[in-house]
């Protein structure tokens, strides 16, 4: 049986990429049509199909790159910029947001202060050797951290400013993750494709006892994978530390 165009054009893709570098650019849809005669709905599905693989990366206004190899992220309660060195990237951060806001309801209740109560919002965009990896959305009571809003967070990392200054050492968290679409507002600043798959992880960080940072973050499904590591519950009367949720 012959295989489909597009999958025949994957595969000629496959070896060009195998003689590339990370990063260098490939033919656009256009050219790829130009240049072996098919549609350019065929080269757009061959194309497709190797950024499904996470061996290519679009670009939004740029184009499309040979891709990184997936960043892979412990589920830990651990630093980005700490984890991204220790696996010999270059981490660095933009901040999108950083300002004092009201609790609404659902965030009142996380951190057990009223409605209305004074929240640091702060939003970063993370990278890792220059590529966009996350959007990162936390909160943090101001009540609680006097003066953190003066820090940079393009520079500095929020978990050592949280030891150094507040000795705060996160001691236990919760962490849901789930597969979405990117945002419409996301995807320009994380460079992908509109519709571009994405994993969000909505973290809550406790310290003694008490929820000290609620984090929404927002990776791209392409450049991230996460590990965990497994084991039977074997004890008598014990219970699982992770569930699977049907969301309604």
């Amino acid at each position: 049986m012959t295989a489909p165009k597009y999958r025949e054009l994957a595969d000629m893709l496959l070896g060009r990429i195998g003689d590339a570098a990370i990063g260098d650019p490939m033919p656009s849809e256009r050219q790829l049509a130009d240049e072996t005669g098919v549609s350019r709905m065929t080269a757009r599905r061959a194309i497709d199909e190797l950024v499904r693989q996470g061996l290519l990366t679009r670009e939004v206004g740029r184009g499309t790159f040979v891709s990184r190899p997936a960043v892979t992220m412990p589920l830990q309660l651990t630093s980005f910029t700490e984890d991204m060195r220790a696996r010999g990237h270059v981490p660095s951060s933009r901040v999108l947001r950083s300002e004092t806001a009201p609790a609404d309801p659902a965030s009142a209740d996380v951190f057990g202060i009223r409605p209305g109560d004074p929240l640091l919002v702060l939003a970063r965009l993370r990278l890792a050797d220059g590529i966009p990896m996350a959007i990162e959305r936390s909160q943090l009571r101001v009540d609680r951290f006097p003066g953190l809003e003066q820090h940079d967070f393009a520079v500095d990392s929020l978990y050592r400013v949280l030891l150094d200054e507040y000795g705060v050492r996160f001691e236990a968290g919760e962490q849901v993750i789930r597969a979405g679409i990117v945002r419409d507002d996301d995807a320009a600043t994380l460079r992908l494709a509109p519709g571009a798959a994405v994993l969000e992880l909505i973290r809550t960080s406790k310290s003694h006892g008490e929820v000290v940072e609620r984090t929404v973050s927002t990776y791209s499904a392409a450049r991230f994978e996460l590990s965990a590591q497994i084991a039977p519950v074997t004890a008598p009367g014990s219970a699982p530390r992770s569930a699977l949720r049907v969301r309604r």
